[in-house]
């Protein structure tokens, strides 16, 4: 029976750029193993090493996950979508547990918010509870910028920002709430000054730090819903984990490339994400949006799609995405949505839970402390100038995409892009030291963990990468 396929963006550098291939198959098992015998490099994004759908991989047919279903034995018919749905990291009609407070509004407030007003599904009660909420957002990013722009906008009475890093040139394409004039200052204290030019009534509480276990119990506690504009998978876990401990909505989105993903996750109710990804994929298998790149104006839409949610639960309008997930294909400009299914068996919000305090999230992402992990030597990019200068028989391999390849290199060094490495080894030659660079380091590390295993006996890590490089010993390279 013939099925399509619906491939995810990033996925799609291991299928020649298709975003839906036909194959035929009655199962969903056989409609992948025909997928894979087309595209072989496929194989290890989906599968581990014993063969199973790796845990960060979910699958829906007819928009049902196939875990409630016959999971990879789910039979498929003819004219059927299958969708590929990798990790990529309802509501209360009131705010559960507050206090009716009088309310009111001066005379610029009911001129503001007059467009509110004249909703019935908000009007005045709806912009009182806007007025009273408190919103914690995680990032003032891509997804952050956009999100505490809106919720400053409505008029919701408290925004807490949480971020310690500085505005960069790079973060222009896409953050909205800063400026070229600006790169190099703290971006929560341009954030505070933009959002309060905006609406002076909104209070902005910002947390100069980055969130931790250490930290996130505390700072949850004083907000009623928290907004995840995280970028990397040990916070993702961590908000989701607190947000469960403490039974407050979680209002999650993510983006690559072209794709976009929205959810509202409250587990009182429904799913919480760890329903969705049990656990993380491997470190530098996912590359992040600095890696793989992002659509400038992708942040926006997911980061207002996370706002809408966020006042649809405040004040009870409308039907949330709670047990729901919205996939967002700025290439095909399509929507879709997926139903959620709350896990019984959850470690975390479960009938049993296991976990019950927030973890070593940095150890459970394989960020550190695996006892798989292989040390990697690291060479300073000063020493490998040294060898190259010298004539020493090693090889420098960059790892990194073509595009990146393309605006800054070594010239000396061999060009390998990292999901091509498992099937051109025949390239490398085990007799020479081999000197892994990518932009920074982390796929550098991952490809060197991986030449270690296979049995490359010198494999060291260039420190810092071509960034570093650029830097400190050509700069007339172009910088990323």
């Amino acid at each position: 029976m013939a099925v399509s396929i619906k491939i995810p963006s990033p996925l799609r550098r291991f299928t020649e750029g298709e975003s839906v291939v036909e194959v035929n198959g009655q199962t969903v098992e056989e409609a992948l193993e025909n997928l894979i015998g087309q595209f072989s490099e496929l194989a290890p994004q989906l599968y581990n090493e014993k063969g199973e759908l790796r845990n960060f991989v979910n699958l829906y047919v007819r928009g049902e996950d196939i875990r409630y279903l016959d999971a990879m034995a789910t039979k498929i018919k003819d004219g059927d979508e299958v969708m590929i749905i990798p990790s990529i990291a309802g509501g209360g009609e009131t705010l559960s547990g507050k206090a009716e407070v009088a309310t009111t509004f001066d005379r610029d407030e009911y001129l503001r918010y007059s467009r509110h007003f004249s909703l019935p599904e908000i009007g005045l009660g709806g912009q009182r509870k806007l007025k009273e909420a408190s919103v914690l957002i995680i990032g003032a990013g891509g997804l952050g910028s956009p999100a505490s722009i809106y919720l400053a906008a409505v008029g919701v009475g408290h925004i807490g920002l949480v971020d310690y890093d500085v505005v960069e040139l790079s973060n222009l394409q896409r953050q909205i709430l800063y400026t070229s004039a600006e790169i190099g200052k703290p971006k929560l204290t341009i954030a505070k000054q933009r959002l309060q030019a905006l609406n002076p009534n909104v209070e902005i509480t910002t947390y100069a730090e980055s969130l931790s276990s250490a930290n996130a119990v505390s700072l949850f506690r004083n907000y009623d819903i928290i907004l995840d504009g995280t970028d990397n998978f040990p916070t993702r876990y961590l908000v989701n984990d607190v947000c469960v401990f403490q039974g407050k909505p979680n209002v999650y989105g993510s983006i690559f490339r072209f794709d976009g993903q929205v959810s509202l996750f409250e587990a009182k109710e429904g799913p919480c994400y760890r329903c969705l990804y049990e656990e993380p994929p491997p470190p530098g298998l996912v590359p992040s949006c600095a890696e793989g790149g992002v659509l400038g104006v992708l942040p926006s839409v997911v980061g207002s799609l996370q706002a809408t949610e966020t006042i649809k639960w405040i004040t009870g309008a409308g039907q949330t995405l709670i047990g729901r997930l919205l996939l967002f294909d700025a290439l095909a400009m399509t929507f879709r949505e997926v139903k959620l299914q709350k896990n019984p068996d959850c470690v975390v919000c479960g009938e049993n839970p296991t976990i019950t305090e927030p973890i070593d999230y940095e150890g459970f992402c394989g960020v550190s402390g695996l006892e798989e992990m292989v040390t990697v030597p690291e060479l300073s990019v000063q020493k490998v100038k040294q060898k190259l200068d010298s004539g020493e028989n090693h090889l420098i391999l960059d790892v990194r995409e073509k595009w990146e390849w393309d605006i800054a290199h070594i010239k000396e060094a061999l060009f390998i892009p990292m999901n091509a490495i498992p099937s051109r080894l025949d390239e490398l030659d085990p007799s020479r030291e081999i000197v892994v660079h990518c932009k920074e380091g982390p796929r550098a590390i991952a490809m060197a963990e991986y030449l270690i295993k296979q049995g490359f006996p010198d494999v060291k890590n260039m420190t810092g990468g071509i960034k570093k490089w650029t830097i400190e010993v050509d700069p007339s390279l172009n910088l990323y």
